[in-house]
This record gives C-alpha cells, sequence and structure tokens, in this order.
C-alpha cells in the first residue's frame, strides 16, 4: 500500500474536507508556538490491531494545526504515542510518518509463533467452531505451558526498534532529544519555560511480579540501572503484551542496592523483596484507558484529549457461558480504575472520543488493506466529529466551576 491510499481515501479526503470548512481557526487550547499550532496533551486507549484507527484520529488533529505534547497510552495506544514522541520533533506532523511505516508493512509478521500457533490465532479471528478452536487449542498447550504465550513478540520488537531508529532514535536519551518542544506561549504571548511545559511520554505496562502498575519512561529506573541506554522500543514491548497471545516481557539483573530500594519507596506501592527477573503483560489488565496520566488539578493551559476504541459500554454484558463469563471478567478488571476516574471528573466526558471500530476484531493480525483503510477512515471521522463539537472556552468554564465547587 501506499500513503495516499489512506488520505486520499474517499472517506478520508470528504472528512477532511468538512474539517477545513467547519474548524478554520478554532482555538482548542490556550498553549502555542510561533506558528500558531496549538498544543495539547494526548492519551489512547490499547486495542491491539485496532490501534490503527488512532492513527486516523491523530492524523485529523494535526490537520487541524493541533500537535502534542504529553502523550500516552497502553498497548495500542502505546504504540501511537511512542511514534508520536520519537518519529520527529514535537512541533513536526508525525501521522504521515507512521502511515508511511505501516503501509509498507505486513502486521501478519507479529504473529511469530510456530505454525500451531499461528493456525490457532487464525481460528480465533474467524471466530470459527468451537470445535476447530479446541483442537487447534490442544495443539498450542505446549507452547502456553513451556513459554507462557504463543508468539515471542521478537517481531514486534524488532518493527519498533528499526522504526525509531530510522528517526534517529535507539535510548531514552535520544528520545528525550527528540522531544524537545520549540519555543511556547500562552495566548496572551507570555513565553512558557519548556520546563513547566514540557513533551512527556508515558507508556502503561502491568508488572505481574510486584503487581506493579508501570508508567514508562518514569519508572524505567526500577528495572534497569542504566535506563537512559534502553531502547524504548522495550517500554511498548511491556505495554502489549496481551496475556497468552504474546510471551511475557522479561527484564532481569533489577537493581536491588540501596539507592534501588529508595527508588521502589517513592514510585511504588511494592515493599517486598526487590525480585532479580521481571514478568510484564499488557498494561491493559490493570488500566487499558488511562485518561489520568496527565490530569492536574484546576483549569488546564491546554486539554487532554482522549482517544478510545468502541463504545463505552452501550448495553449489558449477556453472560451465558463459562467464555463470556472469563471474558466480562477480564473487561471489569481492566475498565474500572479508569472508569472510575472518569466518574470522579466528569468534564473529561468532553474530552474523549469514542472511535467507533464496527466488526474488526482487536487481534486480526490478517487484516486486508481495505480492513486496514476502513480502521484509519473510522479514526479520522471521529476525530473531525470531535473537533467541530469540542469548544475549548466552554471547557475552561466547566473547569472553572468545579474547583470553585
Amino acid at each position: 500500500m501506499k500513503v495516499t491510499d489512506f488520505t486520499r481515501y474517499s472517506r478520508v479526503a470528504a472528512a477532511i474536507d468538512d474539517l477545513n470548512a467547519s474548524c478554520k481557526n478554532k482555538e482548542y487550547s490556550d498553549i502555542i508556538d510561533a506558528r500558531g499550532r496549538q498544543y495539547v496533551d494526548l492519551v489512547m486507549e490499547g486495542g491491539g490491531v485496532l490501534g490503527i484507527a488512532l492513527v486516523g484520529y491523530t492524523y485529523a488533529l494535526e490537520q487541524a494545526g493541533i500537535r502534542f505534547l504529553g502523550v500516552g497510552g497502553t498497548s495500542a495506544g502505546a504504540i501511537n504515542a511512542l511514534l508520536l514522541a520519537g518519529l520527529g520533533k514535537p512541533e513536526e506532523p508525525k501521522s504521515i510518518k507512521t502511515l508511511n511505516i505501516l503501509a509498507d508493512l505486513n502486521i501478519n509478521r507479529f504473529v511469530d509463533g510456530d505454525t500451531d500457533a499461528v493456525d490457532f490465532c487464525e481460528a480465533l479471528v474467524e471466530r470459527s467452531g468451537i470445535a476447530k478452536i479446541m483442537w487447534k487449542g490442544w495443539q498450542v498447550l505446549d507452547n502456553i505451558s513451556d513459554d507462557l504465550g504463543l508468539n515471542p513478540g521478537q517481531a514486534f520488537f524488532d518493527w519498533l526498534a528499526e522504526s525509531l531508529s530510522r528517526a534517529g532514535v535507539n535510548t531514552v536519551a535520544g528520545l528525550k532529544k527528540q522531544m524537545v518542544p520549540p519555543e511556547l506561549m500562552t495566548r496572551t504571548g507570555n513565553k512558557i519555560a519548556k520546563r513547566d511545559y514540557g513533551a512527556r511520554l508515558a507508556l502503561v505496562a502491568a508488572d505481574i511480579t510486584t503487581e506493579t502498575k508501570v508508567v514508562f519512561p518514569d519508572m524505567a529506573d526500577l528495572y534497569w540501572r542504566n535506563h537512559n541506554t534502553v531502547n524504548p522500543a522495550n517500554f511498548v514491548r511491556a505495554s502489549m503484551s496481551v496475556p497468552m497471545f504474546f510471551h511475557p516481557f522479561r527484564v532481569s539483573g533489577i537493581p536491588n542496592d540501596d539507592r534501588a530500594k529508595k527508588r521502589w519507596d517513592d514510585k511504588a506501592s511494592y515493599r517486598g523483596e526487590i525480585p532479580a527477573e521481571v514478568l510484564f503483560v499488557d498494561g491493559g489488565i490493570m488500566s487499558n484507558f488511562p485518561i489520568d496520566l496527565f490530569h492536574a488539578p484546576g483549569v488546564p493551559t491546554a486539554p487532554t484529549f482522549g482517544a478510545k476504541l468502541g463504545v463505552d459500554r452501550s448495553k449489558p454484558t449477556t453472560i451465558t457461558k463459562i467464555a463470556q463469563l472469563g471474558g466480562a471478567v477480564f473487561d471489569a478488571a481492566r475498565h474500572c480504575a479508569d472508569y472510575d476516574f472518569l466518574i470522579r471528573n466528569r468534564d473529561y466526558r468532553k474530552l474523549v472520543t469514542f472511535i467507533q471500530t464496527g466488526d474488526h476484531h482487536w487481534l486480526n493480525f490478517f487484516m486486508t488493506n481495505d480492513e486496514k483503510k476502513d480502521l484509519f477512515a473510522l479514526g479520522v471521522e471521529a476525530g473531525v466529529k470531535f473537533l467541530k463539537e469540542f469548544n475549548w472556552q466552554k471547557y475552561k468554564e466547566i473547569r472553572a466551576a468545579n474547583t470553585q465547587g
């Protein structure tokens, strides 16, 4: 595929035309640069290959002249967040660069297990009958038993590390240099010190060895002695390790000296013996939509936009079978903390976009080019709809009223 297969797709072109006609000179933030680009924070939900819709969403925002300072997310959201942070300076549009990478990518390469694992994954995506799934499942029991998952995840890590390397990012230190924003100011013309509003990255992973919700790169020094030399692709590999589908992500040689213990005391709730090795799985088991990552009390100078994949519990879950029960328990566990935050901070409903993803399966690594285009278009259309409806001045009034209350 080519980038233009996405950007010139009729639905995408129509949505962007609508955006240009409806939202010219519209305000979305009080933080701008010398060229009038507006800066916001952005948090994105996890959702497997549905993350292509997130690229469409950010493409729409960038077409409106919006750029990103704080970027964060879980799993698929973490992938897009790292690419937004690492593929160029904060003032540069990144979605086209991401599309350049995706256009040539056969995402089925990420299903890098043996033939039995590939067959089982295909059976799940195709919603095969229970007999076939059970038969294929029997054939992969050794994968689960020996490796705790079907696919090593090495192909994904190699792809992401190579994509970042082409942008000049191979370490956390290199990423930090890439994330230095231009000179920023408020709409009233006051300059903003970079130490007061610099670019930030926050990727959520689940350390199941110590039961710790980890936010990278802030907590990387708990797990790596020289964390600034670590390739940031490791953080996303940890964040997207879907249980059973991918092998858990392992980190060995955890620092355990007195300074390390102090860091654990400061940054984590775990108070036991520091393990020699830690296993990470998908951060979504603890917080799949960590919309609170950049929250601060009071009236913000810039909003935190959120992109959520799918609808917000549009109907009750039907539970009559054991598989439905397991799925419902898993969904409740990974969503409750995020929903609680949204209940306590109801104004965030004005900031969150629900991207309808239709019948697309979140583990469909075998999707067609037309399915990729559809997901991208769904993200663009959702982003344009949000931008047309969002009222920055009204949102600040809501926050001010909440602060006074």
